[in-house]
This record gives structure tokens, C-alpha cells and sequence, in this order.
């Protein structure tokens, strides 16, 4: 009598010599499992024309295969999903989460309600909750933390956070791009960003101790509450030319923002960067191909999107995965570059 073929995770399990969770693991993709080991199940189960049947798992297991991404916007502002940098990092979230074989339920914090563990956990709709900004320290997340609740979140390191962050080297970023600007002989560097949020505050943070390292003392003229919009940088913009002609450079926490600025400069008939240096953070796609292209700071949101992923996988298979920030890196382009730095 032929041998019947494989039917069950158990019956994939003793043909591979392993335990049925590692064979319902590997066949998820999930990272607890080697590569090597991953492949072989999965050829196993292909060569069996086995596959899993997604409802039938979700009843046995209580789990949804779905990964919850909120973006967490501040109650005032024009910024949106739309926003380069936030398509970004959704996007190498998504492709991780695919090689998972999870989906990806995107919201932002103008759908969801407030009581996150409600709407997300508790309703079934997502097993894990991807969290991409801190807001103004969002009591939210405060409260996911306290529930012990699989979570992680893209956002600054803070001290006694109690939950998992993925993130950026801030400070040193605001830093490397402002003394880039002070090396450029600038001397009167504006801050565009709003320090409400800790990223932002980080990036206040490196902005500050350039300029005192350099000896060159803080003028809060300088210093313009801007939102996350070429719109506010824009406006930003006039309000220095305006208030702070001597201005000869500006350092922008976000590319979007940098982009308002050249254009009001270039309206202003400001050249740049002879008269006016401009520097940028994030280092999106159309940072390179406007006109001057943009100096920056380049973010590595492919490599956030991916360690963001499986710190939560982490999270959902009870591990304490630990918080990680990502080196960042001084893109030198037209809009700044006065002399070799």
C-alpha cells in the first residue's frame, strides 16, 4: 500500500523530525526559526501540495495573522499618510510583514479610538500593534506598556519607557547636520520642527550642542515652531526672512519642510546655498532630485521597517526584545555645500 501524503502539521512534523510548533512557525516565516530549517519544512509541505488554512488556524490558534500600524498624529497638524517618509517606512513594514506572512492593518490615531486595547486587541481585529511616532508623550502607549501588550514603537529612547522602540540616532543627526552648516561658515542657523515631540526634542537637542561646541549662542528668533508640512516650512521661511534677515542657514527636521523653505528662499531671490545653506532629515527619494538637491540626514527605514517587525513577532512569542537605534548619516548635496567638509 502507497504511503498516504502528508495531510497535517503533524504529519509534517514527523517527516521532518520536528515538533509541530516549529513546523507551524516555519511555515509562518517566523524569525525564532533558522533560515535552514524554514526552508526545508516548507519545501517538505510544498512537495506535499500542503498549505494552512487561514480560518480554520485563526480559530485553533486565536490569532488574526494580522499586525496592526498606527501612526500617531498630533492633534494639530496638516501632516498625513501621504507624507514621503511615513510611506517610507509603511512600506518596508509591509514587506517584512508579508516575508512573515502576516497583513498589515494601517489606521492612524484619527480613526482609532482611545482605548487601544479595546478597538485593536481585544476586538480581534490584530494580534500586535506596530506604533510609528510618540506624539507628545501619548498616554496611550503609556497604557499598552502597563498591560503588557505586544507592542513596539518607531520613536526616541526614553528614560524608564518600559516598552520596545526602534529609532534613529536623533541628537546625532541635528548634530552632524549642523555642524555641517557651522563648517560651512553659517553663523545664524535657524531650527525648523516642533520639540513637543521626542524626536523632535532629540533633534533640538543635537541642534543646541552644535552650536555650543562652536561657541555661537542660541537665538530663540532662530527657533520657529514648524509643522510637518512644506506648507509650514514655507511659512516658516518668511517669518525668518522677516524677523532674522541675518539668517544664513537653516537646519529642517524633516525634508518636507525643507522643501517650503527653498522655495520661499528662491522666491525671495535668496541664493542657495551662497546665501542661504539648507539641511533636511530623512533623505526621501525626491531629496536628490529637487533643484538645488537637498543636503540631509539620511534615516535607514528599510532596516527600521524590518527590526520593527520582528520585535513585535518577538513580542507575540513572549521574548523581551530590547529597544535599537539605528546609526544615521550626513547626505551632502547642492543646497548646503559651500566648501569641502
Amino acid at each position: 500500500m502507497s504511503q498516504q501524503p502528508p495531510r497535517t502539521i503533524a504529519d509534517i512534523a514527523k517527516l521532518a523530525g520536528v515538533s509541530e510548533s516549529t513546523v507551524s512557525r516555519a511555515l509562518n516565516n517566523n524569525p525564532l526559526i533558522s533560515e535552514k530549517t524554514r526552508l526545508r519544512i516548507q519545501d517538505l509541505a510544498k512537495q506535499a501540495n500542503f498549505s494552512i488554512n487561514a480560518k480554520a488556524r485563526a480559530l485553533r490558534t486565536q490569532r488574526t495573522q494580522v499586525i496592526a500600524v498606527v501612526v500617531l498624529f498630533k492633534e494639530r497638524t496638516e501632516r498625513g499618510i501621504s507624507d514621503p517618509f511615513l510611506l517610507d517606512i509603511l512600506g518596508a513594514i509591509a514587506d517584512e510583514l508579508t516575508l512573515h506572512g502576516y497583513d498589515m492593518l494601517l489606521s492612524n490615531t484619527r480613526t482609532a479610538s482611545d482605548d487601544w486595547r479595546d478597538y485593536y486587541f481585544d476586538s480581534k481585529r490584530a494580534d500586535g500593534l506596530i506604533v510609528i511616532g510618540q506624539g507628545e508623550h501619548d498616554v496611550r502607549i503609556d497604557r499598552l506598556a502597563e498591560e503588557q501588550l505586544p507592542f513596539v514603537v518607531w520613536g526616541a529612547p526614553l528614560p524608564d519607557a518600559g516598552y520596545c522602540t526602534v529609532g534613529s540616532d536623533n541628537k546625532m543627526g541635528a548634530f552632524l547636520a549642523v555642524n555641517h552648516l557651522i563648517n560651512q561658515g553659517c553663523r545664524h542657523i535657524a531650527f525648523l520642527g516642533d520639540i513637543g515631540q521626542s524626536e523632535m526634542e532629540q533633534r533640538w537637542q543635537g541642534y543646541c550642542l552644535a552650536l555650543e561646541q562652536a561657541g555661537i549662542e542660541l537665538d530663540k528668533r532662530l527657533c520657529l515652531d514648524t509643522d510637518f508640512t512644506s506648507e509650514s516650512g514655507y511659512d516658516s521661511t518668511i517669518s525668518l526672512l522677516r524677523d532674522a534677515p541675518e539668517v544664513d542657514g537653516i537646519f529642517a527636521v524633516s525634508d518636507v519642510i525643507a522643501l517650503g523653505v527653498m522655495k520661499k528662499l528662491v522666491e525671495a531671490k535668496k541664493r542657495i546655498p551662497q546665501d542661504v545653506a539648507v539641511v533636511g532629515f530623512d533623505d526621501v527619494a525626491m531629496s536628490m532630485f529637487c533643484h538645488p538637491s537637498l543636503s540631509t540626514i539620511r534615516q535607514d527605514t528599510a532596516e527600521g521597517g524590518r527590526l520593527l517587525v520582528r520585535k513585535v513577532l518577538e513580542k507575540l512569542a513572549g521574548k523581551s526584545p530590547r529597544s535599537q537605534v539605528l546609526d544615521v548619516q550626513l547626505q551632502v548635496r547642492e543646497s548646503s555645500r559651500r566648501y569641502d567638509d
